[in-house]
Order: C-alpha cells, then structure tokens, then sequence
C-alpha cells in the first residue's frame, strides 16, 4: 500500500491501471485531459498496456468497445460534451454483452470554466440504463474505478464514472494499491454484439430485466452511506459526489446534526432514500449539476406531505458551482463574515491568445477583408480561435459544437448570406468537420472554409492532431473540393496583405474554396525548443 499525491483524473487512470487496465482511449476536453496525459506518462514505462488519444470521442468509445469484446478491461474518458460525440456507441452498448469490463469516465463542467453547456452526465447513464458512480473524494475515485470494472464484467454492461471539475483538477492524497493481473484474451459472442431487431430485443430485455439488481447493488454499495439522527426528525441531507464535501464542511457548525444520506452510486439506493424520507419532515438535496436527485425525489418515489428544498425550490442555484458557503446558506446556516474594501473592482481578465499566436495574425487579415463585405458572417469552432470573439479581435460570430461551423455556414449560405465564411482548426476539423465538409463539396456550395492548421490540440495542452500539414492538404482534396481552391497561405504580419489577397480571390469564387493557414502553435515551439536545447 502507497499513498501518493494525485489529481481527481490521475487517481482515476491509476486506479484503471492497478485494476488490470489492457488499454485506454480518449480525445483531449478539459477537465478530463490529464486522464489520459497522466496515462500515457504511465503507459511509456509500462508496456503492460497501451493508452492513446483518438480523432474523436465516437471512435475513441468504439475501440475501446472492441477491447472489452475481447475480453479485456478497458477505460474511455472524455469531457461531458464528449459524451454527446460518443452516445451513438454509447448507448447501444448497454446492450450489448460487455466481456471484459468498460469504464466510461465522463467529466463534467459546472460553471462553464471551458465548456459551453453545464450538462450533467448522470442522465445519460439513466438513459442508458446503466450503473454510474459519482466519487466525493480522490481516494473514492481510485476506489470506484476498480469497483466500475468488477461491476462491468458481473452484469456484462458498460459502467459510468461521473467526475466534476473541482475534483478533477484539485489533488489530495490516496492510499494505493497492487496491481491486478490483466484479464485473458476470451472472445465473446458475436450474436451479442450484432444489433439486429431480433437480437436487439433480446437484450433489451436482458438490460430491463437487471434493473432491480443495479438498484440492489446500489442498495448495498460501501460508498453509500445513512446517517440517521433518531433525535431529529425535521430536517435530512441527500447529498452526493463532492457536494458531500461541502455538506461535511458546515455540520461542524450546526450543534445537532441532521440525518444524512450520501450518494455515491446510480440507480439510486432506493431504500435508503425511503428510511431517510420517512424519518423527516424537510429533505435538502445538495448536489453538483441538474437537481437530477431532487427530481427522482420529487416524481419517482411519490412523496407526499413532505418539503423538498434544493436547486428546484431555489434553494440552491440550477446554475453554477457549489461551494461550502452556497451549501451552508441553503443549510440555514449563517453566512461566514466577509472582509469589504469599498469602491474596488478588480480588474477583468478574460482569456486571451498567446502573444505571437498564428490565430491573431490570420483573424487580423480576414477581418480587414472583411469590413468590405458588411453582410458577412464567420461562423467559428472550438479551440484556441474561439477566442476570436472577444476583443480586440471581434473576427468570428458562432460557437456552438465540435465540427459545425463549416454545416451552419453552409445553411447559412443556401439561405442566402454571402459571404458565408467558416473557420475551424486542424483538430477540430479532423474531429468532426471533415463529413461537414464533404456534404458542402458534394453540393457545391457557395462559402469559404478557413483551416487554421497549427499542428496541434492546442487549447487543451498540445495533444497530437491527426490532420495537419501534407497530410490536411490531402483529406481536402479527398472530400471533392477543386484543388484550384484549395489555397495555402502563412498567418505572420508579413504577408498580410498577400493574405487579404487570397481571402478576396476565395470569397469571390462563385463556390466552394478552402483556405489552409498554416503556422505552428507558438507554445508548441517553444516545447519543442526546449527539448532540442536539452
């Protein structure tokens, strides 16, 4: 037994490894990046098994599909809005026959820090009818991890780990220990994988019919525990995932300690919500994200006669993140003093690109084209560009999903809007742009797409890109677009004038024309200086 100093999403990649882990897949989305970085680290002194980002969540979740068919255990991580990348696989796997055990680590955002929605990844393990656990602490999630992979293989179904932010990336220490011997290569049945209606139904009916025993599983798990108070029945707690920790931080404070259920395991324990329900008058439910307790509470269970206070009384915020003081305020307890200086704001830092970032120097070009065409919209992507829309770029319009902005330009050019220009990254583009970009080469359409090709994840911390230089040319070309317009242009203040140039001579091509500015990540240059230096 060790005890080490980890992050949330280290805890749960070493806790996949000491539990037999064969291999590993993921595609970089902050805050569930350093899963797969601090596997990868692992992995280059162990070959015991392998661990590798993919182009995208979708394959990233298949693959690992595959090695489970096989009999062997295998992690999948991703960011929450992965998750919607991956829910094709995902949720037809819950039918099929899991063989060697598949932990699904999905990591949601609260407060938005770099995400565009707050969606809460519990649902879409009730979706798929699939158990999920929810750690409260580092040592949980190690602990869970392996407990995800003997529950995978016991009920031959897919397994959810649902981190948040503030776990994910604070640390603590956890208590290890040895690793397990990797599963033997058994191949399943493939009837059991085949989704064909027939055999469809069939194990449908198996998932439906293993429902009570994830509830008993849930009933029974050591990382729910019910506290009950026999000498107070007019308030209780529920409270689950690191919100426990919130809750825990404020009993100190309170002189007669309420009943209290921690949840840490989906299904809900269902009986242990009932003792606890029964034993009060007031039920508050604390917990991180959607009031995904507080409505089960509410219309599964039927309670009647009983106050129900949370994020859907208002008690707590439907928005946000939790803390220890937005806990003890919905506890009824007194806020904490505060310190006050008067008529002092501090000033605002919003995130900006590096000083030198190709990005700056082709926004620069495009938006000074631009200005001559007043109707112009530049529908954007995810990744370090986005940043275009603040000051003092102001250069792009949209921002809403990994790969959209060269569809929405295209809608938006059969609408009529010209110019109708997308910009979108190497990455991002290798992700999910490219089918977009082939259904615009099929139909001709009449918009500009901007490539811009800094050869890296950037935004998330440099991860490899799987379409960059020659080999982007290439996949263009490929998708049916004339190679006359596919145009290569260098972002450096240099060439901007050269640059506006070829923006003009693509915008006004009565069709569909890519432009590919090409310039590496500053950041990544400076990485790979250093290492050359030493």
């Amino acid at each position: 037994m060790n005890r080490e100093i980890l992050l949330g999403d280290e805890a749960v990649a070493l806790g996949a490894v000491r539990a037999g882990l064969t291999a590993g897949y993921s595609y970089p989305g902050t805050p569930a990046s350093e899963i797969m970085e601090y596997l990868i680290r692992l992995a280059e002194k162990d070959d015991g098994f392998s661990a590798a980002w993919c182009i995208n969540e979708k394959v990233a979740y298949e693959e690992a599909l595959g090695v489970s068919y096989m009999g062997k255990r295998c992690l999948v991580s991703m960011k929450h809005v992965g998750l919607n990348v991956a829910a094709d696989p995902f949720m037809n796997s819950a039918l099929t026959a899991i063989q060697g055990g598949l932990l699904v680590v999905a990591a949601d955002d609260p407060g938005m820090h770099s995400s565009q929605n707050e969606q809460d990844s519990r649902y879409y393990a009730r979706f798929a009818r699939i158990f999920c656990f929810e750690p409260a602490d580092h040592q949980e999630a190690y602990d869970m991890t392996g407990a995800a992979f003997d529950l995978s293989e016991k009920y031959e179904i897919p397994v959810m780990l649902r981190m948040v932010t503030r776990l994910s990336h604070s640390r603590s220490g956890v208590v290890t220990g040895e690793r397990r011997t990797p599963n033997e290569f058994r191949r399943g049945e493939g009837k059991d994988w085949t989704l064909l209606p027939a055999n469809a139904r069939r194990r449908f009916g198996r998932l439906l019919d293993i429902q009570a025993d994830l509830t008993r599983e849930s009933e029974k798990s050591p990382f729910n525990k019910l506290t009950i108070n026999q000498g107070r029945k007019d308030v209780g707690i529920i409270a689950s995932g690191i919100a426990v920790k919130y809750v825990f931080e404020n009993l100190r404070d309170m002189k007669d300690a309420p009943s209290l259920l921690k949840v840490s395991s989906y299904p809900l324990p269902e009986s242990q919500v009932r003792e606890l329900v029964d034993h009060v008058e007031t039920v508050i439910v604390v917990e991180e994200g959607y009031p995904f307790i507080e409505e089960q509470i509410r219309g599964i269970f039927g309670i009647a006669g009983k106050n129900i206070r949370g994020k859907q009384s208002g008690d707590l915020s439907l928005t946000g993140e939790l803390s220890p003081d937005i806990v003890r305020t919905a506890l009824g307890l007194k806020s904490h003093s505060h310190r006050t200086i008067e008529d002092f704001k501090p000033a605002g830092r919003p995130p900006q690109l590096c000083a030198g970032c190709p990005h700056i120097d082709t926004f620069s070009a495009l938006t000074e084209l631009l200005s001559d065409f007043p109707e112009a919209a530049v529908f954007s992507d995810i990744g370090c560009y986005t940043l275009g829309a603040l000051p003092p770029y102001n250069a792009i319009d949209s921002c809403v999903c990994m790969g959209a902005s060269i569809s929405m330009a295209k809608g938006a050019s059969e609408a009529g809007l010209f110019p109708a220009v997308a910009v979108i990254g190497d990455s991002t583009f290798g992700h999910s742009g490219i089918t977009s970009l082939l259904d615009a080469a099929f139909r001709g359409a009449n918009m500009t797409v901007v490539i811009v090709d800094n050869a890296t994840v950037a935004m998330t911390g440099g991860q490899p890109s799987f379409a960059t230089g020659e080999n982007l040319r290439r996949i263009v070309l490929g998708t049916g677009v004339e190679e006359s317009h596919v145009r290569t242009i260098t972002p450096l203040p240099r060439y901007k004038e050269d640059n506006k140039a070829v923006f003009r001579e693509e915008i006004e091509h009565p069709g569909l024309s890519v432009i590919l500015s090409v310039r590496a990540c500053v950041q990544e240059t400076k990485k790979l200086a250093k290492k050359r230096s030493a």
